[in-house]
């Protein structure tokens, strides 16, 4: 799953939103993310790309509104099309969630130690959905990011992860047009080099918005390398 996550304004995020042709000036920095909270995502409005703030949960267009009944901030790529609530979005409504990084929860002597996990030298582009809701007085856009089992090596931290898009895939996820079975072949672990680093638990107060502290070692983890 993926349950916290930050958006750091510096060079390596601005350089995802130019391949994604967002310009947009200063991003404002965000840290320990949780759900609820809104975020910006990139996504299609009338056939071009534009980035909007959208509630991290989503708010099916057919529901009675924001609820918390039932845990939609991360969707199952596994099930997303036998979902009422995801398989409409997933065909016509996907989006990408940038991040510089996000945070799992280890079991480490029986305790849950937060881990933050970043890509060398990128931000992270998330594969999302998104859906609009309004009673007529009250709008919502709202969004999920998509996950999937983990890696043999990030395995070792939790046994799911976000879906994380490559550059060359960017265009055909969002397009409305991309046939299913090119969607569901990007709906795979993320086997690149990420990094590692148990932080402080102070993380787990939402209301903490501070930058997290590495309290040990940073870990490489590639099923490539060990491969």
């Amino acid at each position: 799953m993926c349950g916290r996550y930050n958006i750091i304004d510096d060079p390596v995020v601005h350089v995802l939103l130019d391949i994604l042709g967002i310009d947009i000036g200063p991003l404002p920095t965000r840290l320990n993310i949780a759900p609820t909270e809104s975020v910006p995502v990139v996504h299609l409005h009338e056939g071009k790309r534009q980035l909007s703030e959208m509630r991290w949960w989503l708010v099916p267009h057919w529901s009675n509104g924001p609820s918390q009944q039932y845990a939609m901030f991360n969707a199952r790529s596994e099930g997303i099309e036998k979902s009422r609530a995801y398989q409409g979005p997933f065909k016509y409504r996907r989006a990408i969630i940038p991040a510089s990084s996000f945070v799992e929860w280890k079991k480490q002597d029986g305790e849950k130690q937060p881990v933050m996990v970043q890509a060398e030298e990128r931000a992270l582009a998330f594969a999302g959905v998104w859906d609009y809701w309004s009673d007529g007085i009250q709008n919502i856009l709202s969004c999920s990011i998509i996950t999937t089992e983990a890696t043999k090596s990030f395995g070792s931290i939790h046994s799911r992860m976000p879906v994380i898009l490559e550059e060359e895939n960017f265009d055909s996820w969002l397009a409305e047009e991309t046939p299913l079975p090119k969607i569901r072949e990007m709906l795979i672990p993320y086997g690149k080099t990420l990094i590692a680093t148990p932080v402080s638990r102070r993380i787990n107060n939402s209301r903490s918005k501070e930058l997290p502290e590495p309290v040990g070692e940073a870990v490489r983890i590639s099923d490539t390398e060990n491969a």
